[in-house]
């Protein structure tokens, strides 16, 4: 008996070292951090850097919305016409991709982060994807991102025309996500989660920062909510490519978005993201997991995705806005009922435009 008491300890004792082994962390240059790798170590200063100078101390902000569509901007373009994936191209070609159409307005942000790339010495395209996974840690509700360190150089700037638009149809939205890198209707879906931290400058430019929901400081539901209310005004002025009637004050409703909502392939993932905010985290995650790699060899990276801050907790619930009900939504899902929500009291809700830096 003794024997195997003690060849059970020896077993659990192999099994701790073995799992301290996977998890152990090596000591960083400056005597202060510590990281999983050793090439992670130069992040720390970036980090920090970026959480005091670029997203003002920490905030979910317009730069923190700005470096989350920037993601996104450069990595989509990829595809069987070309381009790098996430390479950071949008960067170094500037001048050719931030010309595109579907670039309007990322001018802003890519001269916002350049500094910051030529102080770190690190690649634009491992800048992009950390700033926004660092940005979007301020949001609260938010899922903490991975990521993943080792882009090299691009070499070429992105193809026009691999970003898609808000006049796009649905048809052509899919397509472009499955010539990028067979993105699933869900998983564009999920991505499309970015819009509850989102405004829009450009698609009226006579109201910068409009929000395409009411919370936009929020990672929470109520995008997904609100583009299922009926839309009964234009937050500026009416007639803009790419905007149809919202169903708020200040609220602005891209075609696109109002479309996938209503779309037979994408409603019910749509509506499945209502009050369900977890699910709004896994999938987001996920999807964005894989937009941060496309056209990378990941076997050549490290992850370093224990730098990323864990983001601050929500616990709401997702509402009506006040003045509306379940009698407002357009129901879009045809096996599966718009869940029931509260509406908010008071006199109807007019958004408030997101603040500039």
């Amino acid at each position: 008996m003794a024997f195997k008491a003690l060849a059970a300890f020896f077993s659990i004792a192999a099994l701790q070292v073995a799992n301290a082994a996977i998890t152990r962390r090596v000591a960083c240059p400056d005597g202060v951090n510590t990281a999983t790798n050793a090439a992670c170590c130069s992040l720390f200063a970036v980090r920090d850097d970026i959480q005091q100078n670029l997203f003002d101390g920490g905030e979910c902000g317009e730069e923190t919305h700005e470096s989350l569509r920037l993601t996104f901007h450069d990595a989509i373009g990829i595809g069987s016409n070309g381009g790098g994936g996430a390479d950071g191209s949008i960067i170094v070609f500037e001048s050719i991709e931030t010309n595109f159409h579907a670039n309007i307005g990322v001018d802003e942000i890519v001269d916002a982060q350049k500094p910051f790339v030529a102080k770190h010495n690190i690649t634009p395209g491992d800048f992009i994807q950390f700033a926004g996974a660092v940005g979007f840690s301020n949001c609260p509700g938010a899922p903490r991102l991975e990521f993943l360190f080792g882009r090299p150089p691009p070499i070429a700037a992105a193809p026009d025309l691999t970003v898609p638009e808000p006049f796009d149809t649905v048809d052509s939205i899919l397509a472009r996500f499955v010539d990028a890198g067979n993105f699933s209707p869900q998983e564009v879906v999920a991505l499309l989660s970015s819009h509850s931290v989102a405004a829009a400058d450009h698609v009226d430019p006579t109201i910068p920062g409009t929000p395409f929901d009411s919370t936009p400081f929020v990672f929470d539901s109520q995008f997904f909510v609100e583009t299922q209310l009926r839309g009964t005004l234009f937050p500026g002025t009416g007639g803009n490519q790419g905007e149809v009637e919202s169903p708020l004050q200040g609220e602005i409703r891209l075609q696109s978005d109002s479309e996938l909502a209503r779309d037979s392939r994408t409603a019910c993932e749509w509506q499945s993201f209502v009050n369900n905010v977890p699910k709004m985290q896994i999938d987001f995650k996920a999807a964005m997991a894989k937009l941060a790699v496309l056209g990378q060899n990941v076997n050549n990276m490290v992850d370093c995705s224990d730098l990323i801050p864990e983001p601050p907790t929500f616990s709401g619930t997702a509402t009506f806005p006040a003045g509306l009900n379940n009698g407002d939504i357009e129901q879009a899902c045809a096996t599966t009922p718009f869940p029931t929500l509260s509406t908010d009291p008071g006199p109807a809700t007019s958004v408030a435009p997101v603040p500039g830096s």
